[in-house]
């Protein structure tokens, strides 16, 4: 939840320029009223950073310096754009356009097209990665699901990265990029699918900011008349640009300095789409003068989490490590971090949903009260144990609150109702505002209490709840408010994508977090090959793995929580261990060698019940038999004794094999027996260590396969990076 609907008051619009000035501290003052040049805000996690470019531009505003006309400001995703269009209205600047930066270009290649180029704008493309499948076949290459997706992922990076299909190959080998085929087919079918857009007249996405990049560069009449629209420019999440996003804001600028960034390099966790902190880390060097404003003083968590998310930052490495903020907790002291420790992931997810449901009943509510995890795929197993708690959540990422066929078809009827005023019999008694929206709503499943369980109908139940309680927050900031206000009222809400909050405790990546907070957080799943992930092989890769956890962490005002399970299953090997990233930090923990780390605090460990069994080397971890057969042995059981299987697992496993045999021109068991296969399933091995433990796994195919298999083994379907390209529009905009 972002700080603007963490309220669900209706301030007052400041009456006069200072009083818009009124609350900030002297850091944020300084950047409010640092209105001329360059101004770089260097904005640690929870410091009120747009709180402070909100301010800033209204303080502009108001006072005359800027024209609500002439402000241009640019973020990263519509719910952001959204939240600041909404706090700008707040401050009495809703003249302000405030934009993704594919929205903006849009808009101007929109207008501009058919005097640059004549006719009108080409279609986006709906479906890309069908095209890119299309491109593959021309290319007599066949693509799987997961390699369509990493081939997708490898072209977005390069058009953000300017890099033509010719280049790809010597790009991806300079970025030490991971190529997820040879770089030789990557291309083609980058060439592939660039014709195939040209033969159907359509671009994608990325053609958005490289079409409008062109005309601006070759067109400096166009270019001219766009500088003359916007004198003023603000870009958030800073850190997070793109070489390309980074040239289309040079050009919009052209010679002029009028320039306010904001960002922190400690949040960098985009790199895989092309992001990059080395603009913001490079700002004083391109812009001399440029006024640098810190901002350290954390308004959103405890001491006690202020004191782990120093910690992890304090074990970085690399450039960004070199930036890190030092926080500093403004709010009052609150309990430590609990850490947690599980004998597989369903015992895992059903403590969490235990100490969730204990949470709701103390009086946090459910909507103040999240659990990330590093993949989506792992959302599954929560989703089951807080229904089976009786706990009501909802899963971010999913359609926009306004989107939603409920909220469109009560926003019909309260148009309606409005229109009818006193004719509408479905009013008759209803005296107020909030009293004639409950019976509106009531007509279409409100009720005073939520329906049982969780499912569609307690979806839809949520959304109408959400709306009833806007109306009674907002007869109670006006109470002379009538329900066409109310109406007015979402109809602006609905065009800035500021939504009213949903109770219900979310699910969400860590990726799809980004930007929000919650009271309680449970960050879940935190065991080696997940956090950090499998595939995160490179010193930065793992650097930006670490980047995420403080991420999640930073997401919470009061309750934190962290934990991991030893095994996948219940029953399987207790094979797993905590993530790396917090040795020194959580109790029981050896610090890290470099001494560096910072000791967290003595927060308490709870533990799960014990589901693990105890097994010998060469008898049956079923019946306890003594083993003679080599199958048996591999498997670790007897032939007939039941199986721990993971099916789904062995079937990927066993969908890769083929495909690698196919790829060398060798039979299926020369990568992997049957057996050996089966124990991989069974095992679920989450290090190198523990897969070279399973007979028929050598240092050969180690080195060959292990890395793959270990993929798979952690949930991942090999992708280039999932969790992120699942974040719907709370990731990057594609």
């Amino acid at each position: 939840m972002t700080a603007a609907t963490h309220s669900t008051l209706f301030p007052p619009v400041p009456d006069s320029p200072d009083a818009v000035l009124d609350g900030l501290d002297p850091e944020q003052r300084e950047v409010a009223t640092a209105l001329g040049g360059p101004v770089c805000v260097l904005a640690g996690a929870g410091t009120g950073k747009t709180r402070a470019i909100t301010h800033r531009i209204a303080y502009g505003v108001r006072s005359g310096v800027l024209q609500p006309s002439s402000v241009l400001a640019v973020t990263f995703t519509n719910r952001a754009a959204g939240e600041m269009r909404g706090r700008l209205r707040q401050l009495g600047a809703g003249g302000v356009q405030a934009r993704t930066f594919h929205s903006a270009a849009l808009r101007q290649l929109q207008y501009f097209w058919p005097k640059a180029v004549g006719g009108e704008l080409p279609r986006l493309a709906e479906r890309k990665v069908q095209i890119v499948a299309e491109a593959a076949a021309r290319c007599k290459l066949r693509l799987d699901r997961t390699e369509l997706r990493d081939v997708t992922g490898e072209i977005e990076w390069a058009k953000v990265t300017q890099t033509v299909p010719e280049d790809y190959p010597a790009a991806r080998a300079k970025a030490g990029r991971e190529a997820p085929r040879d770089p030789a087919e990557t291309a083609r079918i980058y060439a592939g699918y660039e014709q195939l857009k040209r033969d159907r007249g359509v671009i994608d996405f990325e053609d958005v900011l490289l079409l409008t990049v062109g005309v601006l560069q070759d067109r400096h009449d166009i270019a001219e008349t766009v500088r003359r629209q916007y004198q003023h420019f603000v870009v958030d999440e800073y850190q997070d640009v793109s070489p390309l996003q980074q040239r289309l804001l040079e050009l919009w600028l052209g010679d002029r300095d009028s320039l306010c960034v904001v960002g922190d390099a400690s949040q960098t966790i985009y790199s895989f789409t092309g992001a990059t902190p080395d603009h913001l880390l490079n700002f004083r060097i391109r812009h001399p003068h440029a006024t640098v404003v810190k901002l350290v003083r954390d308004y959103r968590s405890t001491p006690q989490v202020v004191h782990l998310a120093n910690g992890l930052l304090s074990q970085a490495r690399g450039r960004a490590a070199e930036h890190r903020l030092a926080l500093v907790s403004q709010r009052d002291p609150g309990p430590e971090p609990v850490y947690g420790e599980y004998a597989d992931e369903p015992a895992e997810a059903e403590g969490t949903a235990r100490r969730v449901r204990d949470l709701i009943d103390s009086g946090v509510p459910a909507s103040e009260i999240a659990i990330l995890f590093r993949i989506n795929a792992q959302s599954e197993v929560y989703e089951q144990a807080l229904a089976d708690a009786g706990v009501p959540y909802q899963l971010r990422g999913a359609e926009r609150f306004f989107e939603r066929p409920e909220v469109r078809e009560a926003g019909l009827l309260l148009r309606g109702a409005a229109r009818a005023g006193g004719a509408d019999s479905q009013l008759d008694g209803a005296d107020d505002v909030p009293s004639q929206v409950r019976a509106v709503l009531g007509t279409r499943g409100w009720t005073p209490e939520p329906p049982a369980g969780s499912g569609a109908v307690r979806d839809r139940w949520e959304s109408l709840a959400a709306l009833v309680r806007l109306a009674e927050d907002f007869v109670r900031a006006r109470p002379a408010a009538t329900l066409s206000d109310l109406v007015a009222e979402l109809d602006e809400r609905a065009s800035a994508q500021h939504a009213p909050t949903v109770e219900g405790v979310t699910l969400a990546s860590l990726h799809a977090a980004k930007g929000l907070e919650w009271d309680a957080v449970f960050l879940v799943g935190l065991a080696e090959g997940m956090m950090p992930i499998t595939y995160a092989r490179t010193d930065e890769q793992i650097e930006e793995e670490r980047r995420l956890l403080y991420v999640g962490v930073t997401r919470a005002r009061r309750h934190l929580s962290l934990s991991w399970a030893l095994s996948r299953t219940p029953g399987g090997r207790a094979s797993r261990r905590p993530t790396r990233f917090l040795n020194g930090l959580r109790p029981g923990s050896a610090a890290v060698r470099s001494g560096t780390a910072s000791r967290g605090g003595p927060g308490g460990v709870e533990r799960g019940p014990d589901r693990r069994r105890k097994r010998g080397s060469a008898r049956c971890r079923v019946c306890g038999r003594t083993l003679t057969d080599a199958g048996e042995i591999k498997l670790m059981r007897c032939e007939d004794c039941p199986s721990e299987l993971d099916e789904a697992l062995y079937e990927r496993l066993r969908d890769w094999r083929a495909e690698q045999a196919a790829t060398l021109g060798q039979p299926a068991y020369c990568v992997f027996t049957d057996k050996t296969l089966l124990a991989i399933a069974e095992a679920v091995p989450g290090t190198e260590a523990e897969l070279s433990r399973i007979s028929g796994v050598g240092g050969r195919k180690l080195d060959s396969f292990g890395a793959d298999v270990l993929a798979l083994c952690a949930g991942h379907d090999l992708t280039s990076e999932d969790a992120s390209h699942d974040a719907s529009e709370e990731s990057p905009e594609k």
